[in-house]
């Protein structure tokens, strides 16, 4: 029953993490309007389902590292509902914030998961120390880290643009609406109704382009490529290193073989993304800041680089505040940054640590009062 309660735990977590992050990697090309919502989370499906796959061998020191190693005792660890608790506190809290379309951490409600479990378990004997230097550091660094380098490789870019002779240029996205009108009125009550057609091109809807060659090739569609490019990198290293994370709890009862969780998790953070990843989608697309092509492609390629080197030296940053630090980052850069939003989110980011510790503190004390 325990065993089956972690499993359940596990999946829960590996769904809302699915639900809150798959579309991250891909925000930039629906928000660009290089591409829509369909084709951008389908594309974020393949690319996290290989990274989650390609975890199985590149990525075995995060799964040590969210397993609660080093943080609290060793005897603590092999304990089902530690795990349980773990789990189910950091799911409940990514899937609250996935419903109202908040893009937090992952990471983040599990380091909140492992404070809260950990503290009503053993008290002074979790490794506070640890916590801040392994966990908390990396999490407030990484997205002040990407915002800065975001801005300074779209300075870089740009000025690298206009040496090219490559120049922008605003297409509007025009539309047609049907309108029906009431020309006269019968006697019999039966109305004569006139249709026009209305032509509509909103500022909402306008899309920058590019116009000019790079080495003999159409500058906008050497973006296109590249941007798609990108986007695959940041969903493949988000599931490279969001993956071990959920199967870490898993394996630290050895009642899954690591390989068998590895698939499992993949499947089921792969099946988030596509039912319920819409809401969020929106924000990190269309509310922190607009966007064109080149723009999405620098905050992709920025977020892809920190990411996968963070994944290879086992250090669990989040792809949620890397993602939001390099498009804010961008945003600073044009001035159109939307900073009633990006506030929003800072406050949801605030509250994820406390939530998943109090859910996971409580969870804990009353399995361990049933058990």
């Amino acid at each position: 029953m325990i065993l089956t309660l972690l499993f359940i735990s596990a999946c829960f977590l590996a769904y809302s993490n699915g639900a809150n992050d798959n579309f991250k990697g891909v925000a930039t090309l629906f928000g660009s309007g290089t591409t829509n919502f369909k084709k951008a989370i389908n594309w974020a499906t393949v690319t996290t389902l290989s990274g989650s796959v390609a975890a199985i061998f590149l990525a075995n020191e995060l799964v040590k590292n969210f397993s609660g190693k080093g943080l609290v005792p060793d005897d603590l660890i092999t304990v089902p509902i530690f795990a349980i608790s773990i789990a189910f506190g950091a799911a409940l809290t990514v899937f609250i914030a996935t419903k109202i379309g908040m893009p937090i951490s992952t990471t983040h409600s599990l380091v909140g998961a492992l404070f809260g479990a950990g503290v009503v378990a053993v008290g002074s004997q979790f490794n506070f120390d640890k916590l801040l230097d392994k966990f908390l550091v990396p999490l407030i660094v990484s997205p002040l880290m990407a915002a800065v380098v975001s801005l300074i490789a779209y300075l870089i870019f740009r000025f690298l643009r206009k040496q090219f002779g490559v120049t922008k240029s605003t297409t509007l996205n025009i539309h047609e609406e049907q309108s029906l009108s009431v020309a006269s009125l019968q006697m019999d009550n039966a109305a004569s109704l006139k249709s026009s057609t209305t032509i509509k091109a909103t500022i909402e809807n306008e899309i920058e382009t590019y116009e000019g060659q790079i080495l003999g090739l159409n500058s906008q569609k050497v973006l296109d490529t590249l941007h798609y490019i990108s986007a695959g990198i940041v969903s493949f290293a988000r599931g490279l290193n969001d993956t071990p994370k959920i199967v870490g709890l898993l394996v630290i009862i050895n009642a899954i073989d690591i390989k068998i969780s590895m698939i499992i998790i993949a499947i089921v953070i792969a099946l988030g993304g596509l039912v319920n990843a819409k809401k969020v989608g929106i924000t990190m697309s269309k509310k922190i800041t607009p966007m064109n092509s080149g723009q999405g492609f620098t905050a992709n390629l920025i977020t892809g680089l920190l990411v996968t080197t963070a994944s290879f030296h086992g250090m669990p940053v989040s792809t949620t505040h890397v993602s939001v630090g390099s498009i804010f980052g961008i945003g600073t850069a044009t001035k159109k940054a939307n900073y009633k939003m990006i506030s929003k989110i800072l406050l949801s980011w605030l509250l994820t640590l406390p939530m998943a510790a109090i859910v996971s503190g409580l969870l804990y004390k009353l399995l361990e009062t049933l058990t």
